[in-house]
C-alpha cells in the first residue's frame, strides 16, 4: 500500500507536523532508521505491561521484569545486527552503549513498579461487547474523511460508568493529540462515554492528571488528519530544522539537519 492511500496514525500525523521531510525521508525513502535503545525500553516495558494486564493483574513482577529483560534483549540484538557500532545509536544520555545497559536496568525498575503500583490500583481494564479485554486495543477509524488507526494501551472503567483511554509512558513526552484521538474513536466504535483519558507515567510510577476530553469533537481531532493527509498527496514535505534534529533516526540522510 503506497504511502497516499494508507490509514493514517498518531505518529505519521504528528512526525508530518513536526517535520514532514523527516517523514518524507523514513515513509517514502524507506532511510533505514538509526537504533536508539529508549525504542527498545518501550517496546519491552509496554509487552510487559500489556502481559500483565491480561494476566488479570495475577502475573508475579519477578514474571513481569523477566518478560521485560527478554524482550528488551531480543530487541536490542535485533538493532546490534544492523547496527553493532553503539556509537552510531542514537541517545539522549550519554553514549549508545551506555544508554543500552543503562535502559536495561531502569526498564526493570520501572516494570516492577507498574506491578507494585497495579497491586493498590483499582481501576478495572474495559471490555469490549464482544467480551475482549480493551489491552493494546486495534481500530481503525474515519475522522475528517480520513481513515485512522492505531493501538491504544488500555481503556479503564471510570467509577461513572464512562470508558477512560489509558496510555503507558516510559518517555517524557505526553501527546494531547494522541488520547483525544483514542476518546473519540472508542465514541465512534463503541458507543461508549468518554469524559477523560490519563497517562500511566513509567518514571514516576504514578498516573498523570486526567485529560478532560468531554469537550473534544471528532470534527476538531479530524482537522489535523485532513490538513496531514492532504499535505501528503499534494507531495508538500518541507524540512522545519530544530533542537528536535539530534533525536531524529534519519538524520544521517537530510541536508537540511540542524
Amino acid at each position: 500500500m503506497s504511502i497516499e492511500t494508507q490509514p493514517r496514525s498518531v505518529s505519521q500525523t504528528q512526525q508530518y507536523e513536526q517535520c514532514a521531510w523527516r517523514f518524507y525521508l523514513q515513509r517514502v525513502e524507506r532511510v533505514t532508521p538509526r537504533p536508539a535503545a529508549w525504542s527498545a525500553h518501550g517496546t519491552a516495558f509496554h509487552s510487559a505491561a500489556e502481559a500483565f494486564e491480561l494476566s488479570g493483574r495475577t502475573m508475579s513482577a519477578d514474571e513481569a521484569v523477566s518478560l521485560f529483560s527478554e524482550r528488551y534483549s531480543a530487541l536490542v540484538n535485533k538493532g546490534l545486527d544492523k547496527e553493532p557500532n553503539t556509537d552510531h545509536w542514537l541517545s539522549a544520555n550519554g553514549a549508545g552503549g551506555e544508554d543500552i545497559e543503562r535502559r536495561y536496568a531502569l526498564g526493570q525498575q520501572q516494570t516492577r513498579r507498574y506491578v507494585e503500583w497495579a497491586s493498590e490500583d483499582n481501576s478495572k481494564t474495559w471490555c469490549t461487547p464482544d467480551g475482549q479485554p480493551a489491552v493494546e486495543l486495534y481500530f481503525l477509524v474515519e475522522l475528517g474523511g480520513v481513515k485512522v488507526r492505531g493501538f491504544i494501551d488500555q481503556l479503564v472503567l471510570d467509577e461513572d460508568g464512562a470508558v477512560r483511554p489509558r496510555d503507558w509512558k516510559t518517555g517524557s513526552m505526553k501527546s494531547k493529540f494522541q488520547l483525544e484521538t483514542y476518546g473519540v474513536a472508542v465514541r465512534a466504535l463503541y458507543g461508549a462515554e468518554v469524559n477523560r483519558a490519563d497517562w500511566y507515567l513509567a518514571k514516576t510510577g504514578k498516573l498523570s492528571r486526567p485529560l478532560p476530553l468531554t469537550d473534544v469533537t471528532a470534527e476538531e481531532v479530524g482537522e489535523r488528519y485532513a490538513a496531514m493527509d492532504a499535505g501528503v498527496k499534494r507531495g508538500d514535505f518541507p524540512a522545519k530544522p530544530s533542537f528536535s534534529c539530534r533525536f531524529c533516526d534519519v538524520s544521517h540522510a537530510c541536508s537540511f539537519k540542524q
